[in-house]
């Protein structure tokens, strides 16, 4: 009997990324309530790992995001990969907001799915290995049965399905 298996992982589109960022900045320099103010939107560092807005106010950094947002879902991409918790920083007249890209499942998040994975669907097999999950049955009935039961759960951090062998 063939095993069939595939990785649960918590990562982003990195090209989808780039054209979301694209298309928000295009957005926001044809913006009339943009014009004449310090709102921008950069990249957090060199690897594109988040990113550095800049508005006039907190309200301005909230219209960006939303703007983001906006072009996430367009794209079919999870709003969860945002990590907005970072307090916005106020100088110059000028509020900054670093928002970094979440990636990765900790041993926390890991072992949430593989605890909701067992208790549901004693056929299927899952084990942790490193920063994902290794799901494995022999039937791939079972195998969908999980990814639906994954995606019905509502979790804090971005999830996606690799490795389908």
């Amino acid at each position: 009997m063939a095993n069939f298996s595939f990785d649960i992982v918590s990562e982003y589109d990195k090209a989808e990324m780039n054209n979301v960022f694209d298309q928000a900045q295009r957005e926001m320099g044809s913006r009339y309530d943009f014009k004449g103010t310090p709102a921008e939107l950069e990249w957090l560092d060199a690897e594109k790992t988040g990113f550095k807005v800049t508005g006039s106010g907190d309200w301005q950094l909230d219209a960006i995001l939303d703007i983001v947002r906006k072009k996430l879902a367009a794209r079919e991409q999870s709003q969860k990969v945002l990590d907005t918790s970072k307090d916005s920083v106020t100088s110059n007249l000028k509020t900054t907001k670093e928002v970094p890209f979440v990636q990765g499942l900790d041993q926390e998040k890991a072992k949430k799915i593989t605890k909701l994975i067992r208790d549901d669907l004693p056929k299927v097999k899952s084990q942790i290995q490193g920063d994902a999950v290794r799901i494995t049955s022999g039937s791939k009935d079972d195998l969908q049965a999980a990814m639906q039961l994954v995606n019905k759960q509502d979790y804090d951090f971005p999830i996606s399905f690799t490795n389908y062998r």
